[in-house]
């Protein structure tokens, strides 16, 4: 019998390749067994063009944005030790919006638009931290409450750059605010990201463990909390600026995913991490194979799903912690 906590990293594992398989399968095309095999056999025609050129890219992109907005909620919550901190609540993901929407507007390339969408994260990043020190350093508080106005910042930036728009841009514009996944037809680049987060942040996982406990514990125990810190709010830009510039904003995930995972395997980051990993994989890519089949051949914005799915059960979430008097 393997360990406990493996047992839900198991479970999310498998369905995450059932999701995967899903959102490969189902589409506003229907395809038969055997223009399945003719395809997978590298046969030309429309079967091999709607599986390799169009939902393969699709679902390997809503693995990867699913994968990092869920790392980067489970990194922010167990910094700032506070349930509602996700990269959204914060103003990264804001920052990253702006950033890639002025670089849009610009004429920029899809290049220019992750440089701008890196830019704006880590800008928004180095904003709340500046903001937030005081006389005795960083306080969770003081992280939390400059990032929530941060972040309504950055929403009037976007909102004047709607305005200032032109009407040809602004019907795409809007669509990629909700979350879009229909321009994610080259997915490596937000992959690559995935696997640098996967490669720092899992040997961080024991000093996050000892930083849960409470800052003056973790000093105590020598967790240089001034450069954990930093680090691990870098780690969370970088990857919600990967996310945003795949998907646009896409909300929810970051935010419900880690406490999910948190209830089926703990608050040990070495099972969180790569649990959230998962589990927000499988969250938008079964949300996106909602909002390709649903109204098929219309697409819906892959973020209004998560949203209708997030919001419910994240009061669920709320009402349980009521309830039991504790984090859920």
């Amino acid at each position: 019998m393997p360990p406990r906590p493996t047992l839900p990293l198991v479970a999310l594992a498998l369905l995450t390749a059932l999701s995967f398989l899903l959102a490969v399968g189902n589409g506003s095309v229907t395809l038969g067994w055997t223009q399945w095999w003719d395809a997978l056999n590298g046969s030309s025609g429309l079967a091999h063009d709607v599986v390799w050129q169009l939902r393969l890219p699709r679902a390997l992109a809503a693995l990867a944005v699913g994968a990092l907005l869920a790392m980067a909620g489970a990194l922010m919550q167990v910094l700032l030790r506070n349930p509602l901190a996700d990269p959204y609540v914060l103003g990264i993901s804001g920052g990253a919006a702006v950033g890639a929407l002025g670089a849009g507007m610009l004429g920029a390339a899809a290049a220019g638009a992750s440089l701008g969408a890196l830019a704006g994260a880590l800008g928004s990043t180095l904003l709340v931290f500046g903001l937030a020190h005081g006389a005795g350093g960083w306080t969770t508080s003081r992280l939390l409450l400059t990032g929530v106005v941060v972040a309504t910042g950055w929403g009037a930036v976007i909102t004047l750059l709607l305005a200032l728009a032109p009407d040809q841009q602004l019907r795409g514009m809007l669509f990629w605010l909700i979350g879009d996944l229909g321009a994610g037809e080259a997915p490596w680049r937000a992959l690559i990201v995935l696997g640098v987060g996967l490669t720092v942040g899992m040997p961080l996982a024991r000093e996050l463990n000892v930083l849960g406990r409470g800052e003056v514990t973790a000093m105590a125990l020598g967790v240089d909390t001034r450069v954990l810190r930093p680090v691990v709010y870098l780690l969370a830009s970088l990857l919600t600026a990967a996310a945003v510039t795949t998907a646009g904003s896409v909300g929810f995930v970051g935010l419900v995913v880690p406490h999910l995972v948190r209830l089926a395997a703990g608050n040990d980051l070495r099972i969180l991490l790569p649990g959230s990993a998962l589990g927000g994989a499988s969250l938008v890519l079964l949300a996106d194979t909602v909002a390709r089949s649903l109204l098929a051949p219309m697409q819906l914005p892959v973020g209004a799903i998560t949203a209708i799915i997030g919001v419910p059960l994240f009061l669920y979430l709320l009402r349980r912690e009521a309830r039991s008097g504790g984090v859920a």
